[in-house]
C-alpha cells in the first residue's frame, strides 16, 4: 500500500508536526494562564494560515506527496483514489496539475468538515472541564496532550480505514448510514440539555477500579506518589476521558473526510491541521458559543449530505468542487443565520 517516497514525506511531514508541537508546548505555553479572547483570535489565524500555506503546497506541488515522476505513476494513483478523473496520456503536465487541484479542493473540504464537526466536540470538552472542576489555567495544559493524543489516534484511524476501504469498497455504505444516523440523531437532540455523569464514564470507573485515583489536584501534574503508590490525579483522569471523547467523535468525524477523498494522505493532512486549531478555538468557542446557536443545524445538515453522498456516490458521483460549494454555503448560512436572527426571549 505505501511506497518509500510516500513514507519518506509522510515522515517528514509528521516530524514538522512534532516540531510544532514540541515549540507550542514547551516554549510558547511553558507557563500555565488562562487564554484570552485575544491570544485565541491570534493563534486561530496563526494556525488557519498555516493550514492554508499547506494547501497552496498541494496546488502547486501536490505529486510530491505521492513521488509521481511519470503518466504511469499518476495513473496509479489515480486509479487507487480518484479513479474518476478523466485523465489525458498525451498531456502529463495538465494530468498532473489536474491530480493537484483536485488534491488541494479535498483537502480544504475535509479541513473544513473536521472544523466544522469538531464543534460539537467542542461543547463536550466544555463540560468535561465543568465536570471535572478543572481550572481555567490548566485548561491549556490538558488540551495540549488531548491533541497529541487525537493526532495519534487520527493517524491509525485514517491509515487503517484506507486499508479497509480499499479491500471493501462497501464499507463506505456503511459509513454513508452512520453518517446519516448521526446526522437525525443530532437534529433531534439539539435543543436537549446535554450533561456528564463522571462517576458514570467508563474510563474513570476503570480507574477507580484500581483505587489509585487522587481525590484532589496537584497544579499541573498528572500524577503524583502518596506512600509508596503512583496515584493518577484528576487532571490525567481529565485528559483521559477527553482521549475517549475523541475516540467517540473520530468514528463520525474520519468517514465524513472519507467522503470528499479515498487518499489517505489528503484526509490525514486535513485531519492534522484542523486538530492543531482546536485548541485555540476551543477558547474562541468558550467566549462567543451563544452568538452561534445555529452551527449546530448546519452541522446536520452536512452530516446528512455527506452521507447521502456516500450512499449514491456510485450512481450520482457528486463533483469536489461543488461538494467544496455546498460546505461553505452550509457553513456561511447557519453563521449568518445566527448573527441575523434575533434570539427568542423566554
Amino acid at each position: 500500500m505505501f511506497h518509500l517516497s510516500e513514507l519518506i514525506f509522510l515522515g517528514g511531514f509528521v516530524l514538522f508536526i512534532a516540531a510544532i508541537l514540541v515549540v507550542d508546548m514547551l516554549v510558547i505555553d511553558k507557563k500555565a494562564h488562562e487564554v484570552s479572547l485575544r491570544e485565541a483570535g491570534i493563534w486561530t489565524a496563526v494556525w488557519i494560515t498555516l493550514a492554508l500555506a499547506f494547501s497552496l503546497f498541494l496546488w502547486l506541488k501536490g505529486d510530491m506527496v505521492h513521488g509521481i515522476h511519470s503518466f504511469a505513476d499518476l495513473q496509479a494513483v489515480a486509479s487507487a483514489y480518484a479513479p474518476h478523473l478523466k485523465l489525458d496520456p498525451t498531456d502529463f503536465e495538465a494530468s498532473l496539475q489536474q491530480y493537484r487541484h483536485y488534491m488541494t479542493v479535498s483537502y480544504i473540504s475535509g479541513y473544513l468538515i473536521e472544523k466544522t464537526l469538531s464543534v460539537d466536540n467542542l461543547f463536550v470538552m466544555m463540560m468535561i472541564f465543568t465536570s471535572f472542576g478543572v481550572g481555567k489555567n490548566e485548561y491549556q495544559h490538558v488540551l495540549n496532550w488531548g491533541i497529541l493524543g487525537a493526532i495519534v489516534l487520527r493517524f491509525i484511524f485514517i491509515f487503517i480505514g484506507a486499508a479497509i476501504i480499499s479491500r471493501f469498497d462497501w464499507v463506505l455504505l456503511v459509513f454513508g448510514v452512520v453518517l446519516v444516523y448521526s446526522g437525525v440523531k443530532m437534529y433531534l437532540d439539539r435543543n436537549k440539555t446535554e450533561k456528564i455523569d463522571v462517576q458514570k464514564n467508563p474510563i474513570v470507573k476503570l480507574l477507580a477500579r484500581t483505587g489509585r485515583i487522587h481525590p484532589q489536584f496537584e497544579g499541573d501534574r498528572f500524577f503524583i506518589r502518596r506512600a509508596g503508590r503512583l496515584l493518577f490525579t484528576p487532571l490525567f483522569v481529565t485528559v483521559l476521558v477527553i482521549e475517549f471523547s475523541d475516540l467517540i467523535f473520530a468514528f463520525d468525524s474520519i468517514p465524513a473526510v472519507f467522503s470528499v477523498s479515498l487518499d489517505p494522505y489528503v484526509v490525514f493532512f486535513s485531519n492534522i491541521f484542523a486538530i492543531l486549531g482546536l485548541r485555540a478555538m476551543f477558547f474562541l468557542l468558550a467566549a462567543i458559543a451563544d452568538r452561534f446557536r445555529y452551527l449546530k443545524t448546519g452541522v446536520c445538515v452536512l452530516l446528512l449530505f455527506i452521507g447521502v453522498k456516500m450512499l449514491i456516490h456510485e450512481w450520482v458521483p457528486i463533483d469536489a468542487v461543488l461538494s467544496l460549494v455546498f460546505i461553505l454555503v452550509v457553513l456561511a448560512v447557519s453563521i449568518g443565520a445566527s448573527l441575523l436572527i434575533p434570539q427568542k426571549r423566554s
